[in-house]
Order: structure tokens, then sequence, then C-alpha cells
């Protein structure tokens, strides 16, 4: 069985992830999550998805980018799709 990098667990369903920087063991995509995902500038969330990159700065979202003081960033806009869907509710 192999032993979780993160909490020590020892689990007979573990997996390995492998990035640049060498091969990882976790027993859950929570442990791999808090040693792979990076943390957003702003308000030190892990950032599960794409994230927002100025430079060398990674944000979760362009409203945390914008907080910290960044600027010409923008999320992608949803309100028209959301407008129309709720008006077929």
């Amino acid at each position: 069985m192999a032993a979780c990098e993160v909490c020590g667990n020892h689990y007979d369903k573990a997996f390995q992830v492998r990035t640049r920087d060498g091969v990882h063991v976790f027993d859950s995509f929570e442990c791999a999550i808090q040693a792979l995902a990076p943390t957003c500038k702003h308000c030190s969330c892990r950032i599960m998805g794409h994230g927002v990159e100025v430079g060398d700065r990674i944000y979760c979202c362009a409203h945390c980018a914008r907080i910290a003081g960044e600027v010409g960033l923008k999320d992608r806009q949803l309100e028209e799709s959301v407008a129309t869907h709720r008006a077929d509710l």
C-alpha cells in the first residue's frame, strides 16, 4: 500500500500524479490539490481551474486580481445567457 505524501495515510486506492518535478502519491484529490494547486495571490484559496495569471502572479479570478491592483482583466461575461435562461423558466 502506498502512503499519501500529504497526510501519510496508507491507502490501497492511492494514485500517482506525474509532474515535471517528479511523481507524487496521494490518497485523495483533496490532498493532491493541497500539494499541487497554486494559491491565489489575493485570497489564498487553492486554484483548481485556470485562474488568472499576471506575470508571475496567479489569482483565482479577475475580481481578486482587480482587488490586488491588477488592471485590464475580465472574467467571462455570462449575464446575457443567464438572463435568457431565467426568461425561459
